[in-house]
């Protein structure tokens, strides 16, 4: 019996310990997730941190992958990644950090649970998630029916940098 596969977008972001590395390994590390295989890989993405503007500037990314698991195992996976990477999960949601590893979304699902809520809540407002998931999946469509290539070209762009 095959277990069906579900495609998941995940957002990455470092502003810490040489963020470029952070990202590229832990796109490393989720290439060796079990019952996963990375599909698509955004270019990096230079971006003005959310929040206190007094951290550095983030670089982000988003990638696709087919994945056969459930999206809490999914979660746990990415949050055992973060946390060999050093991450400290703080009060403050907006600081700086090693490592942020986020999935955006989960097939056509709609999750809201304690820990985990898919579509990533404000991904429609944030051209760091935007404009990276257009690149890799431009006829993508949210569960509610909005394109994402209409969002990402609607999107005020001004403090994102592509850096390949």
């Amino acid at each position: 019996m095959t277990i069906p596969s579900t495609i998941a977008y995940i957002g990455l972001g470092s502003n810490l310990s040489e963020p470029i590395k952070q990202v590229k390994s832990a796109i490393n590390e989720i290439k060796s997730i079990a019952q996963c295989q990375v599909t698509a890989i955004s270019s990096l993405y230079l971006s003005k941190p959310m929040g206190p503007q007094d951290q550095d500037d983030y670089i982000n990314a988003v990638l696709a992958l087919k994945t056969s698991l459930p999206a809490i195992e999914l979660l746990n996976a990415l949050q055992a990644i973060e946390n060999k990477s050093g991450r400290v999960r703080k009060e403050n949601r907006w600081g700086a950090r090693i490592l942020d590893l986020d999935i955006i979304l989960f097939g056509n699902n709609i999750i809201n649970t304690e820990r985990l809520t898919i579509p990533h809540y404000g991904m429609t407002e944030r051209e760091f998630v935007l404009l990276p998931l257009a690149e890799i999946a431009p006829t993508l469509s949210l569960p509610n029916g909005e394109s994402v290539k209409y969002l990402s070209q609607n999107i005020t762009h001004n403090t994102m940098v592509k850096l390949n």
